[in-house]
């Protein structure tokens, strides 16, 4: 039965979150049209940025009284012949925001009405360029958007509407919603604030003691951005405080001043950020969410008069976090938190500038070249809380805890710095305020130095919307203990290799499509033996047809006499004699061959697609014949038995493969240097190793059921038969039998999969 109360409740959040979006992007149009039309006046670069975020400021200020009521519309509106003077009115007023007293004088009464705001927002001069009507018009129309309603948090991701697109994936700089931030602030801190605060209810001396450490609190951003992460916390620790007030001192009395209960202050709030502008607007974000705090406190207890002139700030240093001692900006103490977002730029996509910073950071180790620049800042706040007690928390992409990084990384924390993780979000895909947003794969990490935080009893692992509370959290985001799969060049147990399929090193010349295999089997029908299926992840997967030449133990004299043949080698031959790489052009001497051959000759070989969706409960891996050329996008096993493929297929190496591949995006990337060869095959019985033989076969049995439709069809988890179903969890109860063990849930396998591993290659302590 449907709650009304419930079901209203919920319809009124959903309309005022609907509320806020039209208000911000409202407000994120004006801004990008404010923009534009500074640029078409010749605005440029810094004075650009200046001008826009100080009418920004202005805007805001008018609708939340920090101007007198219509005090900047007005002033706008009598410019004089509807513009012509703007430019000069605005100067002067940029000019009376930042004005001693002793030059108060000298302005005009209509800009001496405005008050003075102190801070290094206005205290540089900008070029005077002429504006016109038109400029007039779109900054009278700005007064139409309710600036009040809108959180300084946003400014950020108004900003990034109109940064420059290719600083903005060089630097790899996106903005984080709310909901992102407070995924990583309630369990790094607040979660036990509120909690202290609960407890405290009712005893006046707990609640003193518990506002008391809310002044002791300090939050350090060191890639702070436009200051997402410090405003947001800032305004859910006046919350917090408001709620012990008003536990201490009732809601009954009126105050002329309701900052004397109040002691948490921005300036408890430090970051870092290489962008100058940027640090600006977090400057002015923290100011400003402090006094829509204070406007929200008057509500309860009467009159509030405004902070003008700014006394309080946040220390925003501008400059590379990478290249400062944080320790210079703040000590590590007790109760220091270090949050944020780094930014996200991949191990291959770095500018040179950045492969330095990495160099600095991590003392010219040669494993930095195979790390993402992320992973710089978890080592500089590790350096940094080392032997305190001192928390961090970052926002990162899921590739630091998967695949050849998650060891690279961690394994570097842990034994030099005793670092562990005390919370932790499994992948969840990125989503902020800004339009078309970034659709990045990420994970949330808590860490600490353990020996000086006591060693928690438990550590909280998300997932979705659900929470567990385990007992450790390794690299892999896995409730299991501490593993470090690195590349290994054969397998861990007596199993046959894997291999990358054949690599044409060709320039496209020895492939075909299904149309051209046609075409030229039809013009000359002597080159059906050396036309074969040419056979990729995709083609295996979701079907379409692809060919190759393939010239392996053929007379060739019978080919190269036709026109087209001849014409393909040739232009072979041109394609590897002029490639940089030496390797490629020894090739040119075979330009009939592929450069990189390991196709089996004959029988059948299991394939490994190299990427396959996290929508599969099971990868699709099967058996081809050999007559069936591999591409370099599969990995194959020439020597595979039905029981190889049965682990393969099985639960428990799906539980290893979401452990500890990579991902490209969400999807798996399975390799075989990390997954399969240090996969810690079972040792089974004969009877055990003969039934998952045959229960393997069975499911290629039940797959040729359903041979008109894709194996992406089939592995789909909204559309796998349950004929394929049934037959894979027979497997995997066979499987896990070969284990000596039963299992309840995939976390239960995860667990003893990698304990298992740990316990055969000696890491489990």
């Amino acid at each position: 039965m449907i709650n009304l109360a419930e079901e209203r409740n919920r319809m009124k959040i959903k309309q005022t979150q609907s509320a806020h979006i039209q208000i911000n992007m409202q407000a994120m149009d004006k801004m990008s049209a404010l923009h534009d039309a500074l640029k078409g006046y010749g605005y440029q670069g810094h004075d650009l940025e200046m001008y826009l975020v100080r009418l920004l400021f202005c805007l805001f200020a008018e609708d939340t009284a920090i101007f007198p009521a219509w005090c900047f519309y007005d002033y706008i509106a009598a410019s004089k012949g509807e513009g012509s003077d703007l430019s000069l009115r605005l100067s002067e007023l940029f000019f009376a925001l930042h004005a001693s007293d002793e030059e108060r004088c000298l302005l005009s009464e209509e800009a001496g009405a405005f008050p003075y705001i102190n801070g290094p927002l206005f205290e540089e001069s900008l070029p005077v360029l002429p504006f016109d009507r038109a400029f007039y018009l779109l900054l009278l129309t700005c007064h139409e958007t309710p600036w009040r309603k809108i959180s300084p948090a946003i400014f950020g991701a108004m900003f990034q509407e109109i940064m420059n697109q290719q600083k903005r994936r060089e630097w790899g700089t996106y903005y984080t919603s709310e909901e992102n931030i407070l995924k990583l602030v309630r369990p790094l801190i607040l979660d036990e604030l509120w909690e202290a605060y609960n407890q405290a209810i009712g005893n006046k001396r707990r609640l003193q003691h518990l506002h008391e450490r809310l002044r002791r609190l300090r939050f350090f951003d060191p890639a702070c951005g436009c200051g997402n992460f410090l405003i947001i916390t800032y305004r859910e620790l006046r919350h917090l405080e408001m709620a012990i007030i008003r536990e201490l001192y009732g809601t009954s009395q009126r105050v002329l001043d309701v900052g004397m209960y109040f002691q948490v202050h921005v300036d408890q709030f430090y970051g870092i950020e290489i962008e100058p502008f940027q640090a600006q607007i977090a400057c002015v974000g923290m100011w400003l969410m402090d006094h829509q705090l204070n406007l929200e406190a008057a509500e309860t207890y009467g009159m509030y008069y405004v902070k003008t002139p700014m006394l309080h700030s946040a220390e925003i240093f501008q400059g590379n976090a990478l290249t400062t001692d944080w320790k210079l900006i703040l000590q590590p103490e007790e109760d220091t938190y270090i949050i944020g977002n780094p930014p996200f730029v991949g191990a291959r996509l770095m500018n040179t500038e950045q492969k330095k910073d990495m160099r600095l950071v991590f003392n010219g180790s040669k494993t930095v070249g195979n790390m993402d620049y992320v992973t710089a800042w978890y080592k500089k706040a590790a350096t940094y809380m080392a032997g305190t007690s001192a928390r961090a928390a970052f926002v990162s992409t899921n590739s630091i805890c998967q695949g050849e990084q998650a060891a690279l990384l961690w394994k570097n924390l842990k034994y030099q710095y005793h670092a562990g993780i005390d919370f932790a979000y499994q992948t969840f895909v990125w989503n902020n305020e800004a339009k078309g947003q970034a659709k990045v794969h990420c994970v949330i990490i808590g860490f600490s130095d353990w020996p000086e935080m006591g060693g928690r009893s438990f550590k909280r692992l998300f997932s979705g919307e659900e929470e567990w509370h385990v007992p450790h959290i390794n690299a892999y985001l896995a409730p299991a203990p501490d593993v470090f799969v690195e590349h290994r060049r054969k397998p861990l147990t007596e199993v046959p290799p894997m291999l990358f399929g054949s690599m044409a090193n060709d320039g496209g010349r020895l492939l075909l499509e299904k149309d051209e295999a046609a075409e030229l089997l039809d013009r000359y029908p002597a080159l059906m033996p050396v036309i074969r299926p040419f056979l990729g992840a995709s083609e295996y997967i979701k079907g379409g047809e692809r060919y190759c030449l393939w010239f392996r133990g053929a007379d060739l004299t019978r080919y190269t006499e036709i026109p087209e043949i001849r014409k393909r080698l040739d232009s072979i031959r041109r394609f590897r004699e002029y490639s940089p790489r030496e390797a490629t052009r020894k090739l040119a001497a075979t330009p009939e061959l592929f450069g990189e051959i390991r196709q089996p000759e004959d029988g059948r070989y299991v394939l490994v697609p190299r990427v396959s969706s996290c929508r599969r409960p099971y990868i699709p891996i099967g058996f081809v014949p050999a007559s069936v050329i591999a591409s370099d996008a599969v990995l194959i096993v020439p020597e595979a038995t039905a029981y190889l493929f049965g682990v393969l297929t099985s639960a428990i190496h799906m539980a290893w493969v979401e452990a500890v591949a990579g991902r490209l995006k969400s999807d798996y990337r399975y390799s075989a240097s990390i997954v399969y060869n240090n996969f810690p095959f079972p040792e089974p019985d004969a009877a055990q190793k003969e039934k998952i033989g045959q229960l393997a076969e069975e499911i290629l049995r039940v797959r040729e059921l359903f041979s008109d439709v894709t194996l992406a069809y089939l592995y789909d988890k909204e559309t796998m038969p349950g004929e394929l179903k049934d037959a894979h969890y027979r497997l995997d109860e066979a499987v896990d039998q070969a284990y000596g063990k039963g299992f309840e849930s995939k976390e239960e396998r995860t667990a003893f999969i990698l304990k298992h591993y740990a316990r055969i290659t000696g890491e489990l302590e």
